[in-house]
């Protein structure tokens, strides 16, 4: 478990639970070295004044804001420090709301919360089994690296997390992105549908990262000085714009394909074109059509 970034405890009502923040993600990226392809040495970023070209040492170095074009104005830990911040050292539930309202696009870093002690054990275990069985998930502020946030309390197994949240106004309104109005067929849509049911899922644990594996591999073999493996051909994707009709029924087939799926489930009928009929002979024709979809084919 990795070390703790922040300590302090849940405020819920007149409840406090001493905790502690646990990232509960890990970084799995192969990471690389700028270097000097020479000798191979290792390049570093130097810190340089811009005005005298002085290179400065980290305790020469301060915070500064700029509040117009060569106007900024230094602003020094002290004063940072003095700042009133009630949610300094609690992370203070405001508010529950159900799960299924909040925007997956607001929420962030995801941190576990540890309990800290034999005392925080019992309101620690309240306070997950009543957003448990209630289904809802907690609203919380509180301080991380120099700012107050907002958050999420849920549930994961018998541990719970923290969530940090955008604020409402840092997220950005998509509705310019949105593209013009478009008309589409009720056949599309249905086989919409049906590629989705074929690539349905219980599970995605089973996905993992190919590219970090064929980096590391890559890695391996120039460490021990052998040639990298040749990278697996891919089909060159024509750029060509396909009827869509067409595209939906090939990746429907083909889904179901890879899924060992054959026969008369594969196959994608056309939707049949409505004919234009008087109103009182609908029903006699839907009847018809009833009858003749419940019949079983004739063994040869």
């Amino acid at each position: 478990m990795p070390a703790a970034i922040w300590s302090g405890a849940i405020s819920f009502g007149l409840v406090t639970i001493p905790i502690r923040l646990l990232a509960a993600t890990e970084d799995h990226s192969v990471h690389f070295r700028r270097v000097h392809l020479e000798d191979m040495g290792r390049v570093r970023n130097r810190t340089v004044c811009s005005i005298d070209g002085e290179e400065v040492t980290s305790a020469e170095i301060g915070k500064g804001y700029e509040v117009e074009k060569d106007n900024v104005i230094p602003i020094s830990d002290d004063e940072l420090a003095d700042m009133p911040l009630p949610t300094a050292r609690a992370i203070d539930v405001v508010a529950f709301v159900d799960r299924d309202t909040i925007d997956l696009i607001r929420l962030g870093q995801t941190y576990y919360l540890e309990a800290v002690g034999a005392v925080a054990a019992k309101p620690y275990t309240l306070l997950r089994k009543a957003l448990e069985r209630s289904s809802k998930a907690a609203i919380a502020k509180y301080a991380l690296r120099g700012r107050e946030r907002l958050g999420l309390l849920s549930v994961k197994e018998n541990a719970m997390v923290l969530h940090q949240m955008h604020w409402p106004d840092e997220v950005r309104d998509p509705a310019e992105l949105a593209p013009a109005p478009v008309e589409l067929d009720e056949g599309e849509i249905e086989r919409a549908l049906m590629l989705m049911d074929t690539m349905i899922l219980d599970d995605v644990s089973g996905f993992h990262d190919e590219y970090t594996e064929a980096l590391e591999k890559l890695v391996e073999a120039k460490a021990e000085g052998k040639k990298p493996a040749a990278p697996k051909a891919e089909a060159k994707r024509s750029g060509q714009v396909v009827d869509l009709m067409s595209a939906l029924e090939e990746s429907v087939q083909a889904a179901k394909k890879s899924r060992g799926e054959t026969g008369e489930d594969a196959t994608v009928h056309d939707m049949p074109a409505r004919k234009k009929t008087a109103a009182k002979k609908k029903a006699p024709a839907k009847k018809a059509a009833k009858k003749a979809s419940g019949r079983k084919p004739r063994s040869a």
